[in-house]
């Protein structure tokens, strides 16, 4: 049996992702900072999922998180880089926090987590990460420089670690979704999911 890390398990994609996984009979932890929807979990899943609260902007956060995983069901095989936060603005407005926050949480958390559980991998010669992207990345919304920066980040790790580590047994890839109906969507201007929908249909049909 495969033991699974799921961040961001709160949101509406990482739900999904843990009753994916939960359905499939694997081992796993998840991770989140809202404590009502961690309990919410706990309960709902009846003790056959560790629920760890973890801010991933912390760094003695994430080791925590390494620690207690580890003791619950012993190394991570497959780690879901799921978590992720938006903080819009337009550049000339954006303020250093909201810069560094979706960087930290979206880019930095990704890199610090995945070298502590790639040990261990390596170690196993098998592993699994998955790292969830965004089409943002790729059409460069206005008013998400610092989403879309993270993003497009995350895509360039994902293909360089593949690179590294595809010897070793283990996999890594990335999933890159459109506008899916969660809470973070709920914190992007109407407006701006308009025209943002509108440059998507643009791009599917081929048109810049």
């Amino acid at each position: 049996m495969k033991n699974v890390l799921i961040t961001g398990a709160t949101g509406g994609i990482g739900t999904s992702i843990l009753k994916l996984f939960y359905n499939s009979n694997y081992n796993i932890c998840v991770t989140g900072t809202n404590m009502n929807k961690l309990n919410e979990i706990e309960v709902n899943y009846k003790g056959k999922v560790k629920c760890i609260a973890c801010n991933l902007n912390d760094d003695s956060q994430i080791e925590k998180l390494v620690h207690q995983s580890n003791e619950y069901y012993g190394s991570t095989n497959i780690l879901i880089n799921n978590a992720g936060i938006t903080r819009d603005n337009l550049l000339l407005r954006m303020k250093d926090e909201e810069w560094n926050d979706v960087i930290n949480i979206n880019l930095n958390s990704n890199f610090k987590l995945t070298k502590q559980i790639l040990k261990g991998m390596i170690k196993s010669r098998w592993g699994r990460i998955i790292n969830i992207s965004s089409d943002a990345a790729k059409i460069g919304n206005a008013g998400q420089a610092n989403y879309v920066a993270s993003k497009s980040a995350i895509e360039g790790l994902t293909r360089t670690l593949a690179n590294e580590v595809a010897s070793r047994g283990v996999t890594v890839n990335c999933v890159s979704p459109g506008f899916v109906d969660t809470e973070i969507l709920k914190t992007v201007d109407k407006k701006n999911i308009t025209r943002y929908g509108r440059k998507y249909s643009s791009r599917k049909n081929g048109k810049n």
